[in-house]
């Protein structure tokens, strides 16, 4: 099968699942990722914990959440739509008037068709997602609010798998696990790392490669907190995965410093494959590279994306769809790219130093 399809069927599977920063959405995720990459190893850090001057919230399930108006009409549901709850909501249930409720509701006024994707992970609050058109249909009255959700010490859970070369130096790729019902933004990530692994087991590599996939921003620091040392000393260079399933153009932001051999190899790349693409600077940065490259850091840590994050319309939204944005050609023409990047580097060589 066309890689491009069996990475957009992988993401049809993935698509209903509720992941966040923990919870079974996150486990379920890693177990189907598992299920293809036998030797990724499932690891896990505790509420509570700390990695830097971060400490790890508790784990956030739902079992289900419903918003009904003063006539008995369904507003939103979790079970139709897992962006209608705003991420870690607390549990709640009781009657509430309108005016109350309007301080629990978000929407956007300027795609009044879509659905905003919402956090609190780190403020403990509830509400809803809805459309600003029908946000604008609410009638007056008392609205039954039902959330049966729980926060508890658990654990947040992440993905590591290497793959061995012949060298101990690393080429890392990172992807994240922690965004539901978003296929760009989200999906496009591991499915892309999932079938770049599945390739690379198969094959002699001259370069260990490593792949992790975790919760942005506070799993790669929680990552970087158990392994700086060792990835200072043997990553050669390293992407993070997001934003590639589309067809739209390329875009490409460099780390802080952009001179690594990660960047080299990106832009090689896609110079001399004559591809139209967008590039960024480090200023327009958002996503993990944030904390691998930030100073005391310093990886050599870059990104090739199609639209980037907070770029394209459909971001953060629930119109950011199977089909609608990510199709089975752009994960394709992203892979051939990121496959193209292997083979530049896997032409490089670097001997380490034997002095001491």
């Amino acid at each position: 099968m066309n890689q491009g399809f069996s990475m957009f069927d992988r993401a049809k599977k993935m698509w209903p699942l509720n992941r966040s920063l923990s919870g079974d959405g996150v486990r379920e995720t890693l177990a189907q990722i598992s299920s293809e990459l036998p030797g990724l190893a499932i690891k896990n850090f505790k509420s509570g914990d700390k990695a830097f001057d971060w400490t790890f919230p508790k784990e956030w399930n739902v079992k289900g959440a419903t918003l009904t108006d003063p006539a008995g009409k369904r507003i939103c549901d979790f079970s139709e739509n897992n962006l209608r709850l705003v991420g870690y909501s607390t549990p709640f249930q009781g009657t509430i008037s309108l005016d109350e409720l309007q301080g629990h509701l978000f929407s956007l006024p300027d795609q009044p068709d879509a659905i905003p994707y919402v956090t609190s992970y780190y403020e403990e609050n509830w509400g809803f997602c809805l459309t600003q058109k029908e946000r604008e249909a609410l009638i007056p009255g008392d609205y039954r609010v039902e959330i049966d959700s729980s926060l508890t010490n658990g654990r947040l859970d992440y993905g590591e798998l290497v793959i061995p070369g012949t060298n101990d130096r690393e080429v890392v790729f990172s992807t994240y696990v922690c965004h539901p019902s978003m296929a760009n933004n989200e999906l496009s990530g591991p499915v892309l790392a999932t079938q770049l692994a599945a390739s690379l087991i198969k094959r002699d590599n001259y370069y260990s490669y490593r792949f992790v996939f975790l919760p942005e921003t506070i799993g790669s620091l929680a990552y970087m907190s158990r392994n700086l040392d060792d990835m200072k000393r043997n990553i050669l260079a390293g992407f993070i995965l997001t934003c590639v399933g589309d067809e739209r153009e390329f875009s490409y932001l460099p780390s802080r410093k952009g001179d690594s051999v990660a960047d080299k190899a990106a832009l090689e790349i896609l110079k001399s494959r004559n591809i139209d693409f967008i590039q960024y600077s480090w200023l327009d940065r958002g996503s993990d590279e944030r904390q691998y490259c930030s100073p005391g850091a310093d990886l050599p840590v870059c990104s090739v994306m199609r639209s980037k994050y907070g770029e394209y319309p459909e971001y953060h939204t629930s119109l950011d769809t199977l089909g609608r944005v990510v199709t089975a050609k752009g994960l394709g023409a992203t892979l051939a790219v990121y496959e193209e990047i292997v083979e530049y580097l896997e032409a490089l060589r670097f001997p380490r130093s034997r002095q001491i």
